[in-house]
């Protein structure tokens, strides 16, 4: 579980929430046709911004990146490092015997066993991993779609209600109370754009570039396996693609 998203979503949301009971009049940040506007208009244009299926995808990568735990690029670098170190002792061949349980590694690693050439081998894995970028895209322009819809339909619902208050200007007394519930809706869509839409664009781009990492660090594996490169000289490539401090935590 990803838990630098929940205390963000968490701490973010829960900060506005305080200080509203703080504030004494909690009931009166609640409209329900203030939401239906901002929410229901920032998903109906969504929907004519991206097809439905694009938007629907990037709400569940969204849910899931909640869930996601991070793929730790020092036993990616020691697994390849095995598979070469299997290689070398035995065979090609023997590594198909090897449990792999990313999809992505094993498929590289069955077409080395299966005496596919290095070139097709790097064709296909760098096609997978340019179309998973191309996939990400997608889903962090959704969510940056939403975060820049909302706060304008916060500002449409806004002026619906000045409108409907200056046309009942004859009961001045009605004027606080209909300016608080027309302003409510600008702050539902800066509160859904910047705690949410927006952070979560961010959070995806993140997890893309984290995920195209270790996808580049397979590619270069499987082509040093197929090399037959010495484990040790495999282990040095693939610390190239590691920061210095973790370079020297799997020395």
């Amino acid at each position: 579980m990803d838990i630098a998203t929940l205390i963000g979503l968490a701490g973010s949301l829960g900060l506005i929430v305080v200080t509203i009971f703080m504030g004494g009049n909690a009931a009166g940040f609640i409209d329900v046709p203030s939401v239906v506007v901002v929410l229901g208009g920032t998903f109906a244009v969504t929907f004519v911004m991206f097809p439905m299926g694009a938007v629907i995808g990037a709400i569940k990568v969204g849910m899931k990146t909640l869930l996601f735990k991070s793929n730790d690029p020092l036993e990616i670098v020691r697994l390849i490092t095995s598979l070469a170190d299997t290689a070398r002792k035995e065979s090609l061949i023997a590594l198909e015997k090897v449990n792999i349980e990313d999809a992505f590694l094993k498929k590289g690693v069955m077409l080395v066993v299966d005496g596919a050439s290095e070139s097709l081998v790097r064709s296909v894995m760098e096609i997978e991993l340019e179309f998973m970028k191309q996939r990400h895209r997608q889903g962090q322009a959704v969510f940056k779609g939403m975060g820049n819809m909302a706060p304008a339909f916060g500002m449409i619902g806004t002026l619906i209600g000045l409108v409907n208050m200056l046309s009942n200007l004859d009961d001045p007394a009605s004027i606080g109370p209909a300016m608080a519930v027309a302003l409510l809706t600008t702050f539902y869509g800066a509160v859904l754009a910047n705690c949410i839409f927006l952070p979560m664009s961010t959070k995806l781009e993140e997890r893309s570039t984290e995920d195209a990492l270790f996808m580049q660090i397979m590619v270069e594996g499987v082509s040093s396996l197929q090399r037959g490169d010495h484990p040790s000289v495999v282990k040095e490539k693939l610390q190239a693609f590691l920061s210095p401090a973790l370079r020297e935590d799997s020395a």
